[in-house]
């Protein structure tokens, strides 16, 4: 039977001033001493963010990889080894059935042997994903606040624009005056093909698929 610790530090920066990384070996360590275990070896991941699941880390993947059955993995808190209750759960259901305990020491102790345990587990790991999801909706709504005030948010900037030095769509004169012209020449009734033929001996490379899109951003109504 082998004993293994698993550490986390998010950034680069901890990882180099070693920031945290000590006192959760420490506390691994300690952990272990209590219940007459002895570390074989600890598994530190420098610089990973937690949103990365353990199966895709460097460290988590050699450690998921090299357990076997009557092994044991340490790690000193729920966040330092799981992203969401999803990657928690699918992960600690493997280990379970591959015969390896995962003991986390802020849920107190094994969690694949516990049921008191357990049901903390699965409590803190949804709560660990609901607030990552509040993140996600806060940054998306961030985002729509800068769609709505023209930012730039990256991708293909639209025809008719250029990124201004602040980070905000700025007309382009000379296009804005061609997707005029290309509404004017739809309401005349003319085919989108032909539209992109005219814009073509204006210099201006347009597929007619294009031509349809600068038209519906232009003047909504069906084409």
């Amino acid at each position: 039977m082998a004993v293994y610790g698993y550490t986390r530090v998010s950034t680069q920066t901890q990882a180099d001033e070693g920031e945290s990384l000590g006192a959760q070996q420490r506390r691994v360590e300690g952990y272990a001493q209590m219940i007459d275990l002895t570390v074989n070896r600890h598994f530190v991941e420098r610089g990973v963010s937690g949103s990365v699941p353990l199966a895709s880390r460097p460290e988590g993947a050699e450690l998921l990889a090299l357990v076997k059955p009557g092994d044991t993995i340490i790690t000193p808190k729920l966040d330092r080894m799981f992203r969401s209750s999803l990657d928690a759960l699918e992960v600690l259901g493997k280990l379970k059935a591959r015969g390896v305990s995962l003991h986390m020491i802020d849920l107190g102790g094994d969690v694949t042997g516990n049921g008191i345990s357990k049901l903390v587990f699965t409590i803190l790991s949804a709560v660990a994903e609901a607030e990552r999801d509040r993140i996600r909706e806060r940054i998306t709504d961030v985002k729509k606040d800068q769609k709505q005030r023209g930012r730039y948010l990256g991708g293909k900037v639209p025809f008719g624009y250029k990124v201004g030095s602040d980070g905000e769509l700025v007309e382009v004169a000379e296009q804005q005056q061609a997707i005029r012209e290309m509404v004017e020449l739809k309401a005349q009734g003319r085919p989108l093909r032909a539209i992109s033929e005219v814009m073509k001996a204006k210099g201006y490379t347009i597929s007619h698929v294009a031509v349809k899109d600068i038209i519906q951003r232009a003047a909504p109504d069906p084409i």
